[in-house]
């Protein structure tokens, strides 16, 4: 069950992260999935490596899976984009 749950808020992340970052993104469901639980866990490390979360079964919110997928993406476009020569 645990494991569902966290599919459906990766969905809910990731479209967030995408609605906030218009572009063209390649993937449908299954990756923006993904993105969420990306960001998720990038906002995880983040946090408990400034000491925001002292305990390590404390995890982060929805708002910073948020931030955490839009970095994520933000890092992805970075190192998809096309060089003009």
């Amino acid at each position: 069950m645990h494991l569902l749950w966290a599919l459906i808020v990766g969905l809910f992340v990731g479209a967030i992260a995408k609605l906030l970052m218009p572009g063209k993104d390649p993937g449908g469901i299954i990756v923006t999935m993904l993105l969420g639980i990306a960001g998720s866990v990038v906002a995880s490390l983040i946090g408990h490596s400034l000491g925001f979360y002292p305990n390590r079964a404390v995890g982060p919110g929805v708002i910073a899976s948020i931030i955490g997928a839009v970095i994520v993406l933000a890092i992805y476009r970075l190192a998809t984009r096309r060089r003009v020569v």
